[in-house]
């Protein structure tokens, strides 16, 4: 197998990152599976086969002391982005479990650095604060305080509808991280308007987080690939969700997909998916039609 990733470059930022990321969402201890080692191993193989875009955050658990524990010494080799306002929650952690106030940012970057063995991160994110809480607590001049400070080169929001436009309009965010794939649609409009507005875009849910059985995918969602009639469309020995994978990168306003696993087979899939290309013009398009046919369809206008 050709372990070999596409690159493209993220907005703005000017940076060259993999079309496939990696998302080290949640990595922590207390499961057989789950340990510094299996993370060395999974992430020692996402870089050798391309992959120069890994995201994570302060609430990950033990994901940012793990990278730097076992990535210290590859830092050169990619694109690391983490996000904040996030607190010390775990395992209570929900939503409202963020501070969104400048002394908070400042602690978690800070935080975050340390943990990460780093002087700074390339891209730091807000982790989901809305519109409001932007404006209430100042975030973005927070940001810019921390960027002027040399602890990240670029600022970004982990956001979603209702709030994205918003945030776009302000035009301060060099990048956006925002759910979307084939069976969740909703935000493809706004991410086109992001993009061309030279946003970098990072994508994250870009496999409906796995098809019923192997995944964490909800039914109530893959149930519309079975109701658009799109099993006719896989190609030899290809998954629902690497036919969702290559969906999400086949979309041009795209520029890289985080996806994690601790499972270095699902690595290996997700591999194959981005070495299968994108889908061909007319399967996407047709694919397109077919989920509009059913209701899942852009809700933005």
């Amino acid at each position: 197998m050709n372990l070999s990733i596409p690159k493209t470059i993220l907005g703005r930022t000017g940076l060259e990152v993999s079309q496939l990321g990696f998302g080290c969402a949640l990595w922590r201890e207390g499961k057989s599976h789950w340990t510094p080692q299996r993370a060395e191993k999974v992430w020692s193989m996402a870089l050798a086969s391309g992959i120069n875009f890994f995201d994570t955050s302060y609430d990950y658990v033990y994901s940012e002391e793990w990278i730097g524990r076992v990535l210290e010494n590859k830092y050169e080799e990619f694109v690391l982005a983490t996000k904040c306002g996030c607190t010390d929650t775990w395992p209570t952690m929900n939503a409202s479990d963020h501070i969104w106030n400048r002394d908070n940012l400042m602690w978690g970057i800070e935080g975050s650095l340390r943990r990460l063995n780093r002087e700074k991160v390339d891209v730091l994110q807000l982790h989901n604060a809305t519109a409001q809480d932007c404006e209430n607590g100042r975030l973005v001049d927070a940001l810019e305080e921390i960027r002027s400070q040399g602890m990240t080169d670029w600022i970004g929001a982990s956001t979603t509808l209702p709030d994205l436009p918003k945030l776009l309009e302000w035009d301060v965010f060099d990048v956006m991280q925002i759910p979307y794939s084939l069976l969740q649609r909703e935000h493809e409009d706004v991410i086109s308007r992001a993009s061309d507005a030279g946003v970098g875009i990072i994508i994250r849910g870009g496999i409906a987080q796995g098809e019923i059985g192997q995944g964490r995918g909800a039914q109530e969602t893959w149930d519309k690939f079975t109701k658009a009639g799109l099993d006719e469309f896989l190609g030899e020995n290809e998954t629902r969700s690497s036919f969702v994978l290559r969906y999400t990168l086949s979309n041009p306003k795209v520029d890289t997909v985080i996806v994690g696993t601790t499972s270095t087979g699902h690595l290996t899939e997700n591999i194959q998916a981005v070495n299968r290309g994108a889908l061909p013009d007319d399967v996407y398009t047709e694919v397109k039609r077919r989920m509009d046919v059913i209701g899942e369809v852009s809700y933005l206008k």
